[in-house]
């Protein structure tokens, strides 16, 4: 059995990756007891994987030394620090979560070195965590396909306490990944002015100013009671952001349905073309999930209650993907 972070197969030896374009785990037929494949073969591992173990995609491209996913990567961490290189490894291996189920979706995922009009990746650190840098504050955020993520983010106590203190029921750094995508497929997706129109009935007007409502968000309704017809507390902050909450949750339900599936856990979908079917399965895989969690002691794996609005939103993220 192989898993999608592999690297080698413990049957057989033979070092193993995985093809973006193929979108399959793949055998590097010249790698075995742990060498690399020559750089010559048109499948061979990427450079953040040969220099630094945080990637196991393959690159098709013999003149290229990065895969999909690396080479989308703008900014990163201070690789002399080993604390920061296993938070950039946490954050890679969301990164590569989240495009995995990008390239499923049909969705179209380019680097802006390739399209200026593509994705990047920032992964920065401001001084509260270390005093030695330039920025003073880092906001994990999104600007003109460019996401931004403090990788502060990937320490898994210091994440915890935001969540406490931001009142959130779900917070890690893949549901940061998703959630920010969430803003760059806004512009890629909300583009006709039918779609807009549809957008403002369900979301409500996203060209009232976004920099006040989230002040204000922080400021006053940051303490305010979630209203249950909201996907999350976050998402009543602005329409942009109830956005992006519930294609974080798309991305969530798409991606552990598929994964059930694969398990062959009756509580699954491969088929996603059909929202019905796929919003009655999530339900019952919820309710597994949860209470399997609740048997180890642990938290619940979702713990949201999605109104008939957020299920509506949900559609109309759905019928965006794959229109009728």
């Amino acid at each position: 059995m192989l898993f999608f972070e592999n690297t080698k197969c413990l049957s057989c030896g033979y070092g193993v990756g995985f093809d973006p374009y193929s979108m399959k785990m793949r055998r590097l037929a010249n790698e075995d007891l742990g060498q690399p494949i020559s750089r010559d073969s048109a499948l061979h591992r990427c450079k953040n994987s040969i220099n630094y173990d945080v990637c196991n995609w393959l690159v098709n491209d013999p003149a290229a030394d990065y895969c999909l996913s690396c080479e989308m990567n703008h900014t990163i961490p201070n690789l002399l620090d080993e604390n920061r290189r296993a938070w950039w490894k946490s954050l890679e291996y969301a990164k590569r979560r989240l495009i995995y189920t990008l390239l499923s979706l049909n969705l179209p995922v380019v680097s802006k070195k390739k399209d200026r009009l593509g994705l990047a990746f920032k992964f920065m650190e401001d001084q509260r965590t270390n005093p030695e840098v330039f920025e003073q504050h880092v906001n994990t955020g999104h600007l003109d396909g460019m996401i931004t993520i403090n990788i502060a983010e990937a320490d898994r106590v210091k994440s915890e306490i935001a969540r406490q203190y931001t009142r959130e029921l779900y917070r890690t750094v893949l549901g940061h990944f998703r959630h920010e995508s969430g803003h760059y497929y806004f512009l890629k997706l909300i583009t006709t002015g039918e779609r807009k129109q549809q957008f403002v009935d369900l979301f409500g007007d996203y060209t009232q100013d976004y920099g006040a409502a989230l002040k204000e968000y922080y400021e006053n309704n940051f303490i305010a009671p979630h209203d249950p017809n909201m996907i999350s507390h976050y998402a009543q902050s602005h329409p942009w952001e109830d956005w992006a909450e519930v294609w974080a949750h798309y991305l969530h339900m798409i991606d552990t349905l598929e994964t059930a599936n694969q398990y062959r856990v009756s509580q699954s979908s491969a088929q996603f073309d059909d929202i019905d079917n796929t919003l009655d399965k999530w339900a019952e895989l919820v309710l597994l999930l949860n209470s399997l969690n609740r048997s180890m002691g642990l938290e619940d794996a979702y713990p949201f209650v999605l109104s008939e609005l957020s299920l509506r939103k949900i559609r109309f993220v759905h019928g965006l993907i794959y229109p009728s």
